[in-house]
């Protein structure tokens, strides 16, 4: 077990490999189809910091924030997927989801010294482990709105890292 503490690191990600399994302590960012174009947008426009994002060393958590709590979605959607290189490219270090990804991602991901790791569908768990949660943009999307989350010791396996991945 790899204890992890956000922001990451250029060096921490460069140590993980494919099979790793970590725990995510700090904070970390929520977002699915709806919300991480814009998230790129902002990035891509400069406008990030005056939504009070930094997403340097950030987690990205591929989820909503719902009464029932948090777990995975599929990050092989294609408004999910097309997001890991341009956010890595603004400072993303892990992205955290659930299902296969294509190699060109696998090796966007290499290129941008960042790593996808997958969670199992455990929102009981999870929810025991999020300590303080809250909107920090596009909250007119309900619970796909963009979040941060306060977590301690989220579990997670590393499924790509280095060009490899677990699926491929």
């Amino acid at each position: 077990m790899i204890d992890l503490t956000t922001p990451l690191s250029e060096e921490v990600i460069r140590r993980l490999n494919v099979g790793n399994v970590v725990t995510i302590t700090g904070n970390i960012y929520t977002g699915r189809d709806a919300v991480l174009p814009k998230i790129v947008k902002a990035a891509e426009d400069g406008t990030l910091n005056d939504l009070g994002i930094d997403l340097q060393g950030a987690v990205i958590f591929h989820t909503a924030v719902s009464p029932a709590g948090v777990g995975p979605t599929s990050s092989n959607k294609m408004e999910i997927e097309c997001t890991f290189e341009p956010l890595s490219k603004h400072g993303v270090k892990m992205h955290l989801g659930k299902g296969a990804i294509s190699k060109e991602t696998v090796k966007a991901l290499a290129e941008q010294n960042a790593v996808f790791a997958i969670i199992p569908p455990v929102t009981a768990l999870l929810g025991s482990q999020t300590m303080e949660q809250e909107v920090v943009a596009f909250p007119e999307l309900g619970m796909e709105a963009f979040n941060r989350l306060k977590v301690v010791k989220y579990q997670a396996i590393i499924a790509a890292a280095k060009g490899e991945s677990i699926y491929v």
